[in-house]
């Protein structure tokens, strides 16, 4: 559910980008928005009360963390503000850098839960392994591609010739 909702929100600001909304001219820009629309969701679940049952929700997210990580339930919560200020760095363009960057390492230290989810079959909250590890490594990647770590030559300024201007343009001999 959670890449359906990172491709489609990609693919709408892209869509935007094309119908002339100059915010969403490029893939990188939209994967980032559609990141950040995808966390949104993601970290509701963080602060929904565990009696609401439509959707996974805070008790759901506690039984996700491994025994070894000590207080479990503020970890939820922490985790569920890191990836709302995430969502938030990465629309903001003097932020996306390092929301990305943030985002990346996040999603890291996230595995060890989805992991220990897939384990006990947590299937409201987790993915089996196969698919939730490719997942994670997905999301890794966009949070990068995002940040501007892996830009592809086309998105790169081009190289500035700093040889001397000729003698016609600069008051020369």
């Amino acid at each position: 559910m959670t890449v359906a909702v990172l491709l489609v929100a990609t693919v709408a600001f892209r869509l935007l980008g094309l119908l002339g909304v100059r915010r969403f001219a490029t893939w990188r820009v939209s994967a980032a928005h559609g990141l950040a629309v995808m966390l949104v969701m993601t970290a509701s679940a963080h602060f929904v009360p565990g009696d609401v049952t439509f959707m996974p929700n805070y008790d759901d997210m506690v039984a996700m963390v491994p025994s070894f990580v000590p207080f479990p339930g503020f970890m939820v919560y922490l985790s569920g503000v890191l990836e709302l200020a995430g969502a938030v760095g990465l629309v903001l363009e003097p932020t996306r850098r390092a929301a990305g960057i943030c985002l990346a390492l996040l999603f890291v230290a996230l595995l060890p839960a989805n992991v220990n989810a897939a384990q006990l079959g947590l299937e409201d909250v987790g993915s089996p392994l196969w698919q939730r590890v490719p997942e994670q490594v997905l999301y890794i990647g966009i949070a990068l591609w995002a940040a501007g770590l892996r830009r592809p030559s086309a998105d790169r300024p081009a190289a500035v010739d700093h040889q001397r201007v000729p003698s016609d343009q600069g008051g020369g001999r």
